[in-house]
C-alpha cells in the first residue's frame, strides 16, 4: 500500500512539470483562470495521497467507537466494534439516496433547479437556480462532491416525503432494523444506522449497483457554472486513488465524527467496511486493513 501511494505522488509532481512549464508570460485571462484552477487541483491531489501515505504510517489504536470488517464471498464477519450500537452517519446517507434515485428515476430524466432544492448547505457554483440537470449529473455531484443540494434536488423530483419514505423502506426490506433516515443528504443528526446494518446495505450495492460504487471512485467529473465556466467536482471520499478501493461513500458532522461505508478488495476478496464515529477516518481504515492482512 505505501509504494502505491507513493507512486501516486511521484506521478502527480511529474504531471505538475509537464503541465505547467510551458505555460507562457502573455496568457490570456481565461488561460490564467484555467490555470489556477489546474494548479488548485493538484494541490489538492497532492494534499489527499500525502494525507493517505501518513495515516497509511500511522501506528495509532483504532480511534472509532464503532466498525464491521466482513467478507462478502461469504458473509463471515473478519473484524467488528459495537457493531449493533447505532450511530449518526453524515453523508453516508447519500448511498441509500442514490439507490433510490437509481431504483425509481430514469437517468435521463431531467430536473429543473429551484430555491428549495438549493436550500441545503454543501452547494456547488455549477448548481445554480434554473438550471436543468439529469438526474445523472445529480447523481454523480451527490456522490462525487458530496454535493447536498445535489441530493436535496434528487428527492424533490419524486416528492420530497415520497422519496424520504422510500428510504426508510428500502432499509426495513434490507433488515436494516436499526437505521432510520430523516433527510436524504445526512445533515440531520438523527439519520442513524449501525455499522451491521451498513454492511448489509454496502452488500446490497455491491451485488445490485455496482454503478453506484463506480461513480464514488470517479474524479473527472465536470459542470459549467451560471458563467459557462467549467468546474470540478472533487472527489471527498478520501480512498479513491487505491486500487482496492472498490467504492463507498464517506461523510462528516460534528456529531457524526467522521464516517465511511465501502467495499475494499483485499487478496481478492471483496471486504464491507463500516467506520462509524471516527477520530481518524484514513487511519482507521489502514489500521483495519492492515489487521485483516
Amino acid at each position: 500500500m505505501k509504494r502505491e501511494t507513493f507512486s501516486w505522488l511521484c506521478f502527480w509532481a511529474l504531471a505538475g512539470g509537464v503541465l505547467f512549464a510551458p505555460v507562457a508570460a502573455a496568457a490570456q485571462p481565461t488561460e490564467i483562470a484555467k490555470l489556477r484552477q489546474q494548479i488548485e487541483i493538484l494541490r489538492q491531489e497532492v494534499l489527499l495521497l500525502q494525507s493517505l501515505l501518513t495515516n497509511m504510517q500511522t501506528r495509532q489504536p483504532i480511534s472509532a467507537a464503532s466498525y464491521a470488517a466482513v467478507n462478502l464471498s461469504d458473509n463471515s464477519v473478519l473484524l467488528e466494534k459495537n457493531s449493533p450500537q447505532a450511530y449518526p452517519i453524515a453523508s453516508v446517507a447519500k448511498l441509500m439516496t442514490a439507490v433510490i434515485a437509481r431504483e425509481n428515476i430514469a437517468p435521463s430524466q431531467t430536473i429543473t433547479l429551484t430555491e428549495p432544492m438549493l436550500k441545503p448547505l454543501g452547494q456547488s457554483p455549477s448548481l445554480f437556480l434554473g438550471l436543468q440537470v439529469s438526474v445523472e449529473n445529480l447523481l454523480k455531484a451527490a456522490l462525487i462532491q458530496s454535493a447536498n443540494d445535489a441530493a436535496e434536488a434528487l428527492a424533490y423530483s419524486m416528492g420530497k416525503e415520497t422519496f424520504l419514505d422510500l428510504m426508510n423502506q428500502k432499509a426495513r426490506e434490507l433488515s436494516m432494523t436499526q437505521t432510520v433516515f430523516y433527510d436524504v443528504h445526512g445533515l440531520n443528526p438523527a439519520n442513524r444506522s449501525t455499522a451491521s446494518d451498513l454492511v448489509k446495505f454496502v452488500a446490497y450495492i455491491y451485488e445490485k449497483h455496482t454503478e453506484i460504487l463506480g461513480i464514488t471512485r470517479d474524479n473527472n467529473f465536470w459542470l459549467p457554472d451560471a458563467t459557462g465556466r467549467f468546474l470540478k467536482f472533487q472527489n471527498v471520499n478520501n480512498f479513491y486513488p487505491l486500487s482496492y478501493f472498490l467504492g463507498g461513500k464517506t461523510g462528516y458532522l460534528l456529531e457524526a465524527k467522521q464516517t465511511l461505508a465501502g467495499v475494499f478488495q483485499i487478496q481478492g476478496k471483496p471486504i464491507a467496511l463500516v467506520v462509524l464515529s471516527s477520530e481518524n477516518r484514513q487511519a482507521d481504515v489502514f489500521a483495519i486493513l492492515s489487521q485483516l492482512k
